[in-house]
């Protein structure tokens, strides 16, 4: 596969004398015969102590880690892999970012040179799949962690709604969309409260199973074609947001972290890693929620990553060596218990201090299970470079649909824009 010369494009002098400055990967062993590593990370992880564990028993090896928020480790990692210099001998790349970096593919080492098939069956098949190229022969990175979704309730709001509290019991009640709309209708009527905190939770409950969604494996835009179930997420959305079932919270604001803490809304559609944000963020929720599987028709992915080493390294070796340590089933244990990163390892669900899992937060509650019977079901999916762009102009016209634009005329208008973007 070639790079394609928009994304090569050609940066100026001064961006690439920078990059040089501050260095990257490919660093010549030190005068003391260690090799250096230079990993790049983002969000919360226990990457750092992992790290210093495995220079521990590698004294031959050190490893930089370097941690910065999502947006700008990914533009920094973009930048350098497209000037051809500056990029880490690794490098996180997160699951919705992943197809932005297939046009690059030569820049980037072929696990499968190094003997990654040898661990492919440590890790679920749609993981290790999503970080394939389109002809299998080409793995972009190891798995990391998984964002399987499910059901997080506030037992105090479901239990003023005279809903079961019990997850066995929600798990009955709510299998179906349109049953989660019938129980969104109980809750509204009997406590005035919204059953999801905001229109991206809604629209995201269908959008994140979907396994083609705004491009094809070709790149080509099918969003506003026949039969694509983008619209059908969309219209789910607006319908729950039109019976008054959708709140205004928007994730990460500091409205929406109190109505966390005190139960204003009565349901939250999130992955596994929201547990560590509401423990941290809502200490007053402590014991007030559950969680519960979703609909299968709900059963989707959010989050997730990849290791990879970019080519421009001089000891991939090396960095393979680090990275197949750093996800093995061990160490991704590891990584749930001290950052609640959920494994894409299935043997590590079958561990006794998985299987064994008491999270006080949720009233002791073994939610570990609970996530880790929806990572089963999850599809593999293919993104697209421009993912991450398109997705954002869809928001765009559900927020507008909350403020009081017309739903189809907001579809319309965000479809015209995307045509636009794409078409750059």
């Amino acid at each position: 596969m070639k790079v394609k010369k928009n994304f090569l494009a050609v940066l100026s002098l001064s961006t690439a004398l920078v990059l040089a400055a501050c260095g990257g990967g490919g660093e010549e062993s030190s005068e003391d015969g260690k090799v250096t590593l230079d990993f790049w990370t983002f969000g919360a992880t226990n990457y750092e102590s992992l790290a210093e564990e495995y220079m521990k028993d590698n004294p031959d090896v050190e490893i930089n880690v370097k941690t910065s928020e999502l947006g700008d480790h990914h533009n920094s990692l973009f930048t350098s892999i497209s000037a051809g210099t500056g990029a880490p001998d690794l490098a996180m790349i997160e699951v919705d970012q992943l197809d932005r970096y297939r046009e690059a593919q030569e820049r980037f080492v072929n696990l499968y040179d190094l003997g990654a098939e040898d661990v492919q069956g440590d890790y679920l098949d749609w993981k290790w799949n999503m970080a394939e190229s389109t002809d299998d022969d080409f793995l972009f990175g190891l798995p990391t962690d998984i964002g399987p979704k499910a059901m997080y309730y506030n037992v105090n709001v479901f239990e003023e709604a005279n809903l079961p509290t019990e997850p066995e019991k929600v798990n009955e009640m709510i299998s179906t969309p349109d049953q989660f709309a019938d129980a969104a209708k109980t809750v509204s009527d009997e406590t005035g409260k919204p059953m999801v905190d905001s229109m991206e939770m809604a629209y995201r409950a269908n959008m994140d199973a979907l396994e083609q969604s705004y491009f094809n494996e070709k790149d080509e835009l099918i969003i506003d074609q026949e039969g694509n179930e983008v619209k059908d997420a969309y219209d789910y959305a607006v319908s729950l947001y039109e019976e008054g079932y959708v709140g205004s919270y928007e994730m990460w604001t500091p409205e929406w972290a109190t109505a966390l803490n005190k139960g204003d809304f009565a349901v939250e559609m999130a992955p596994a890693w929201l547990k560590g944000y509401m423990t941290e963020n809502a200490p007053e929720g402590k014991g007030n929620w559950r969680v519960a599987t979703l609909p299968s028709e709900f059963a989707g992915n959010w989050g997730g990553s990849y290791v990879t080493i970019p080519a421009e390294t001089e000891h991939s070796e090396e960095a393979y060596e680090f990275a197949k340590w750093l996800v093995s089933p061990e160490n991704q244990l590891k990584s749930f218990e001290e950052s609640g990163l959920f494994p894409s390892t299935p043997s590590v669900y079958e561990m006794d201090e998985f299987v064994n899992n008491s999270d006080e937060y949720f009233g002791g509650q073994n939610t570990a299970a609970t996530f880790a019977e929806a990572a089963k079901e999850i599809p593999a999916v293919y993104k697209g470079p421009k993912y991450v762009t398109v997705n954002n102009e869809v928001l765009t016209a559900l927020r507008n649909v909350q403020e009081g634009g017309d739903p189809e005329k907001e579809w319309k208008d965000a479809v015209k824009r995307i045509e636009g973007l794409v078409a750059r």
